[in-house]
């Protein structure tokens, strides 16, 4: 299961909830219809969304059986996940981070620097947050420093700039 969104609280006295999405596709995920995958109580539930509209950028949704503002607070913190079979195909040469979390990381010298922990955004840029033996390494994850992505392989081969290991250590 692939993490799609967290609800961040509930919104209005109809039962709606608004989510911080996780994808970069919210309206195809969180359309009407759609259904995900939650954990909540110590239970697996599954939730079908009933309506959806972008508020500030971020997806309100409406679920089945969820008809009061008190129905909704109860989802407040939860993850909303879909089966990682049910993603949309990405373009060559893109991936999805949870994709990369798990790859080896090496120097294009042979060098391991230790294994993907997270996929980080920012206002510079995605990185690699790369868990080593004396800590992590932050990789900016662009085309000129991560010079092979193999997702299937399991190995993301990087060519860092001179210094950047060190700085990172």
């Amino acid at each position: 299961m692939v993490l799609v969104g967290h609800v961040a609280r509930a919104h209005g006295r109809f039962g709606e909830v608004l989510v911080n999405p996780h994808t970069d596709f919210p309206v195809e995920r969180f359309r009407p219809g759609a259904v995900l995958h939650t954990r909540r109580l110590e239970r697996d539930e599954r939730l079908t969304v009933s309506a959806m509209r972008m508020h500030h950028g971020r997806p309100l949704l409406a679920f089945e059986g969820v008809a009061t503002m008190s129905d909704a607070e109860a989802f407040a913190g939860i993850e909303l996940r879909v089966p990682e079979n049910e993603l949309t195909p990405l373009p060559e040469g893109t991936y999805y981070e949870h994709a990369l979390v798990g790859c080896e990381a090496v120097t294009v010298g042979g060098r391991t620097l230790g294994v993907v922990r997270a996929v980080e955004g920012g206002a510079g840029g995605a990185r690699l947050v790369i868990g080593s033996g004396r800590g992590e390494i932050q990789i900016p994850l662009a085309h000129d420093i991560c010079v092979t992505i193999d997702v299937e392989g399991r190995r993301i081969t990087v060519d860092p700039p001179e210094g950047l290991i060190e700085l990172n250590a």
